[in-house]
């Protein structure tokens, strides 16, 4: 993913709309690129900020999109877990077939 890629997507991420592969990505690129951390930075702000802030609450920017940013992390480890069980039972199941298969011509 390319910056102009990762600068589309933040408004996705923002919002929660990005998951599987693209959120990967993503996460992936603002991690290791620092001008698209910084545009996040400002686009949570203005997003997250400003609302927290109209309504009185106290608001760290850092620990809520580090907060975000983990919980991204979180979904992207539970997307992986769940299509390695998948690809697992999808084994399972074609072992299941194909020895039923070798019985039955037996």
């Amino acid at each position: 993913m390319d910056c102009k890629d990762a600068e589309r997507k933040i408004p996705f991420f923002l919002s929660d709309d990005l998951d599987g592969r693209g959120l990967a990505e993503f996460v992936e690129h603002i991690e290791d690129c620092p001008e698209c951390m910084e545009e996040l930075s400002i686009q949570f702000l203005v997003a997250e900020g400003m609302e927290q802030l109209e309504q009185g609450n106290n608001f760290n920017l850092q620990e809520a999109l580090t907060a975000k940013l983990e919980n991204a992390d979180y979904r992207i480890r539970i997307n992986r877990a769940l299509r390695h069980i998948l690809l697992i039972l999808e084994t399972a199941v074609a072992a299941a077939i194909i020895a039923a298969v070798i019985i039955v011509s037996a």
